[in-house]
Order: structure tokens, then sequence, then C-alpha cells
């Protein structure tokens, strides 16, 4: 996904240490983008990082909504994306390694 052409890739760097990073996946077809992917090192989370990421990426994907899987156990990420305008659109069932159900939310931007 990350050396796909038109996804976009950002990265947070603190003190010359990539710390977190995001990429969205902009469809022009389907006037929609998807973040396929966040992430940011627990010891540097609760500092607004992953807010961050999440809001650059939404802004440079420029779609009128933006959607996003997560896995049902992680809490602290969905608590992230309601705080944000996302919600839960859609369960796919088992999607992930385990057999953990994906969520998908999505955030109407109206770009």
């Amino acid at each position: 996904m990350l050396t796909f052409p038109g996804v976009i890739r950002l990265k947070a760097v603190l003190v010359d240490e990539m710390v977190g990073f995001v990429s969205g996946d902009p469809r022009p077809s389907e006037r929609m983008g998807w973040i396929t992917t966040i992430g940011v090192l627990p010891r540097f989370r609760r500092r607004g990082i992953a807010t961050a990421l999440l809001l650059e990426a939404e802004r440079q994907m420029k779609m009128p909504r933006v959607r996003l899987s997560v896995r049902r156990s992680n809490v602290e990420a969905i608590h992230l994306y309601v705080q944000h305008g996302y919600r839960q659109v859609s369960v796919w069932a088992r999607y992930y390694a385990g057999g953990e159900d994906g969520l998908i939310f999505e955030k109407q931007l109206g770009t």
C-alpha cells in the first residue's frame, strides 16, 4: 500500500525519530478516501499526534467522506475516531487475523 501511486503517506517525527505514521487512499471515482493505516508509538500516545496525522490525511485526500476500519477491541482508537466525527457504518465479520471483527467508520467532510 505504501508504494501505490496517489496514496497519502505522512509521518510524525520528534527529535529525529519517527513516532507515528498514516496512509490514506483517495478514491475519486468513489468520492471517498480510506485511512488505510495509522499508528503512533505507545510512549508517544496521548500527545495529539494521531489527531494531527488523521486530520492532515483527511485534508490531503480532499474527498467528501473518509472511511477506516478498526479492530472491535481497539477502544482507544474508536474513541479517537468518534471524537473527530466518525460514525460506525458497518461491521466486517472476522476481518482481522485471529477472527476479530473490523468496525467500519465513516466521516462526512463535505469537501
